[in-house]
């Protein structure tokens, strides 16, 4: 995996019981640095040498400050916030995403120990397909990306508390734990109900979570001369198709070959969808907002990222391989 960042770091990571935080805990905790999780929710985790876990949601910010100061950390890793895309009305529903960021720079601002920070933003801060000019080229479509410019202005706005920091976008991360939308993609494809909308390849810039756990790690043992008040995508080098992607999964999980939908068709399908969500129906996956991200190809500017991390640990096939391994064994197949 990764070379070790400096050995008994200690390091507070929000939103621990994320599926990113997951992933990224076990890392460290291989590595031998000293963690502490802190998440508005717990979720069943063994018991684990320098591991600690405080309960605490990050919009209290009096409780976030004492977590802080107490623990001492040298590194912190920000991956708390609400991702889903479900409000449409209120801004504020995302503010753990806005006011929740100005809490985590008030409590680095306390801790004179910490030195690095990287704050977790997302590639929503432009709508799917859009491919910004710069850092700063916000076209966001849902409120949920509306919320993550926000809390990058933020930091921006405040110098990450005055340590060294840097914004990370990851992309479309996939693997074992994810969520159960996914988990429904999966369950599709094993009973022979998922289908290619057209017929291209529809390549995207995809990341395996452990490749994207090994480029946070990377960039957190950078020095700080190649990072400070930079954002980095984080997805695999190689954008996947879609198409191959869903077939690669397809074949490792033995269920019937994928069939093809004309996009006509399948656009007819997704007003449908449409209306059934109108209707009070919110859960049911297949509308036009669905259909447009499928369609939607974005191939992002990995390049610096790559600079500062290198070659990454995982092949597409391996990661299917994990990924199936995985939901084998939570009995999703």
């Amino acid at each position: 995996m990764a070379e070790d960042i400096n050995p008994k770091k200690k390091i507070l990571v929000s939103g621990s019981s994320g599926f990113i935080g997951k992933h990224l805990i076990d890392v460290l905790l291989k590595q031998g640095n000293i963690v502490l999780g802190i998440d508005r929710s717990s979720s069943p985790r063994e018991k684990a040498k320098n591991y600690f876990f405080k309960k605490c949601d990050i919009l209290d910010k009096q409780k976030l400050i004492q977590i802080f100061v107490d623990f001492e950390p040298d590194m912190l890793i920000h991956l708390a916030a609400r991702t889903d895309l479900d409000e449409k009305n209120n801004l504020q529903g995302y503010a753990t995403n806005i006011e929740g960021v100005d809490n985590i720079i008030e409590a680095i601002k306390k801790t004179k120990s910490l030195k690095k920070a990287i704050f977790t933003s997302t590639q929503l801060v432009c709508e799917i397909g859009y491919i910004p000019k710069d850092e700063h080229d916000y076209q966001p479509n849902t409120l949920y990306g509306a919320s993550k410019v926000a809390g990058e202005k933020i930091v921006r706005e405040k110098d990450g508390g005055a340590v060294e920091w840097c914004i990370v976008r990851p992309t479309t991360v996939w693997g074992p734990g994810m969520s159960d939308h996914y988990k429904n993609f999966f369950k599709l494809i094993c009973n022979g109900k998922y289908f290619h909308v057209g017929d291209k390849a529809l390549y995207k810039s995809y990341g395996y979570v452990g490749n994207v756990v090994y480029q946070y790690l990377k960039i957190l043992e950078a020095p700080d001369s190649q990072i400070h008040h930079k954002v980095f995508y984080l997805a695999d080098y190689s954008p996947i198709s879609l198409r191959e992607w869903a077939e690669a999964f397809q074949k490792e999980l033995g269920a019937r070959r994928i069939k093809s939908c004309p996009v006509a068709i399948a656009m007819i399908l997704a007003k449908i969808g449409d209306a059934i969500n109108f209707i009070g129906f919110r859960n049911f996956p297949f509308n036009s907002f669905r259909i447009n991200n499928i369609l939607s190809e974005y191939q992002l500017d990995i390049s610096n990222t790559e600079k500062i991390c290198g070659p990454l640990p995982y092949t597409k096939d391996q990661g299917v391989k994990e990924t199936v391994a995985w939901l084998r064994k939570e009995g999703i197949t």
